[in-house]
């Protein structure tokens, strides 16, 4: 079992439907990230962070209002938090802390 991290308007991302990111605002800003590609195979509003050399580095969902992935490495936050002030959003884990900056996130993956 994961752990999701999430950007959200809301207070808490559970309620984020009633502050919602849409799902064209988040086409629009994968549109407008050159390093972000879309992953039709994995669902319709999926995405791939591509690094140097089109080397995948993480992904991304969008779902019910906000953005979502799943155990990500402190490099994957540091992306949805640049993410997540272009959406006019925050990061927040699934026990609903938030997280300012990538080193605020203790990954057992690192």
């Amino acid at each position: 079992m994961g752990y999701d991290l999430h950007v959200t308007r809301a207070e808490h991302w559970t309620k984020s439907a009633s502050q919602e990111i849409s799902a064209t605002e988040w086409g629009d800003a994968v549109f407008a990230d050159p390093n972000l590609r879309p992953d039709s195979t994995n669902g319709p509003h999926a995405v791939l962070w591509l690094g140097p050399a089109g080397a995948v580095k993480g992904w991304f969902d969008w779902c019910a209002g906000a953005v979502y992935t799943t155990n990500p490495d402190r490099p994957l936050v540091a992306k949805m938090l640049e993410l997540a002030g272009r959406l006019g959003g925050r990061v927040q884990g699934d026990q609903g802390e938030f997280y300012e900056t990538a080193e605020d996130w203790n990954s057992e993956a690192e």
